[in-house]
């Protein structure tokens, strides 16, 4: 079943549950389903990696509003924001621990053959395909700078 289906889905049980944080956080991802099809040169039917991307997107907004949140001592803000992401997650593939995504970092390191910061670009391009949807840019991001000194 495509991600789109599992939305749909879980959009129903919300509303028939009144869960309104899980609501609104699906709410927002069948939005942006909807505006990412409908963007000039989109076709009919969006990939699995869209589809993946569209809701690490999201994921990561909320990421961002709490931090914003809890800097600002605002822990009643960052409260559905936080709820909002474990809604998300689940349909996001399991993360990978540091060490895992270390693992991966030092192997591109070895195929490539990098040396220093100027090749942080190809690492960083070769390690976010490879774990699309299982880690983050900015830890993958962190532990290519920590291997590239």
């Amino acid at each position: 079943m495509s991600l789109q289906k599992q939305i749909m889905e879980e959009l129903k049980m919300a509303m028939k549950s009144k869960d309104a944080l899980a609501l609104q956080a699906l709410r927002a991802v069948k939005s942006a389903f909807l505006l990412a099809k409908t963007e000039t040169g989109a076709g009919d039917d969006l990939t699995e990696d869209q589809e993946m991307k569209i809701i690490q997107k999201q994921v990561k907004q909320r990421k961002d509003s709490a931090a914003i949140f809890i800097d600002q001592g605002r822990q009643d803000l960052a409260d559905p924001e936080l709820a909002e992401i474990a809604v998300l997650e689940k349909f996001l593939p399991e993360a990978l621990s540091e060490d895992a995504i270390e693992k991966v970092v030092l192997d591109t390191i070895a195929k490539t053959g990098a040396a220093g910061m100027k090749d942080m670009g190809k690492v960083m391009g070769m390690v976010s395909k490879q774990l699309a949807g299982q880690a983050d840019g900015k830890t993958i991001s962190g532990i290519v700078r920590k291997n590239l000194v």
